[in-house]
C-alpha cells in the first residue's frame, strides 16, 4: 500500500487550519455561536424541549450535539428516536441544513412550525435554500458543503493532481462539531452547570 508522502502531524494540522478558518471569515451576521447560546438558552428558561435534526453525517453531528445538551440537564431529543416526544409552542427544534434545504428538513419543520416551535437553522447558505423559510434564527456556518465543493483548493498533492483534505461537505461538518463544542462550553457557564454535574448525567450502561 502507498503512503502518502505528507507525514500525519501536517496532515492534521492543515486540516483542523482548514476548519479554523471557517471562523475566522469576516461577516457582518451575528455569530453563530451567540444565536445558538441565545436561543438554547432561551428554551431552559421556558422550560421547553429540545429537538435535532439533520440528515447524512451532518445529522451524527447533531446527534452528538444533542447528547451533549442532555448531559447540561436539558429535555434533548433526536427526531425519530422511539422516545422522542412530541413538539409544542415553548419548544426548539434545531435543525441542520448546509445547502440551505433538504425535503426532510422542511417536512419536519412544518410540523413545528405548525405547533408553535421556534426553528434554529444551522446553514452554510442563509440567504438561500428551502428551509431558510422556516427558521425563527439563523446559524450561520460559511463552509462549504457537498454542495459547493466542486473546487475545493485545499487539498494534498498525489502525483500531477491535488485530492481535497475534507471532500463533500467534510469540512462544514467538521466545523459542526467544533461550533457545539464550543456552544456547549458556553451553555455550562450560562445554565451554571458544574463539570461534576455535567459528569453525572452520563450513561452508566455500557
Amino acid at each position: 500500500m502507498a503512503e502518502s508522502s505528507v507525514p500525519m502531524p501536517a496532515l492534521a494540522s492543515q486540516i483542523c487550519h482548514q476548519i479554523s478558518s471557517v471562523f475566522t471569515q469576516s461577516d457582518s451576521t451575528p455569530q453563530a455561536l451567540e444565536v445558538m447560546v441565545e436561543e438554547i438558552s432561551g428554551a431552559a428558561t421556558r422550560r421547553g424541549r429540545i429537538f435535532v435534526y439533520g440528515v447524512g453525517r451532518e445529522g451524527l453531528m447533531m446527534k452528538g450535539l444533542c447528547m451533549r445538551l442532555f448531559h447540561l440537564g436539558l429535555s434533548a431529543h433526536c427526531v425519530s428516536d422511539m422516545t422522542t416526544p412530541p413538539v409544542s409552542s415553548p419548544d426548539l427544534l434545531i435543525v441542520s441544513a448546509g445547502p440551505g434545504g433538504f425535503s426532510t428538513v422542511n417536512a419536519i419543520c412544518g410540523v413545528a412550525q405548525s405547533n408553535g416551535a421556534r426553528i434554529l437553522l444551522v446553514t452554510a447558505q442563509p440567504e438561500c435554500g428551502s428551509s431558510v423559510a422556516y427558521a425563527s434564527a439563523i446559524a450561520y456556518l460559511p463552509a462549504k458543503t457537498m454542495a459547493d465543493d466542486h473546487d475545493d483548493g485545499g487539498g494534498v498533492g498525489s502525483g500531477g493532481g491535488s485530492r481535497p483534505l475534507l471532500p463533500m461537505g467534510s469540512l462544514y461538518e467538521g466545523a459542526m462539531f467544533v461550533l457545539f463544542e464550543m456552544v456547549i462550553f458556553r451553555l455550562a457557564e450560562v445554565l451554571g452547570e458544574s463539570p461534576e454535574a455535567i459528569r453525572s448525567r452520563h450513561t452508566n450502561l455500557e
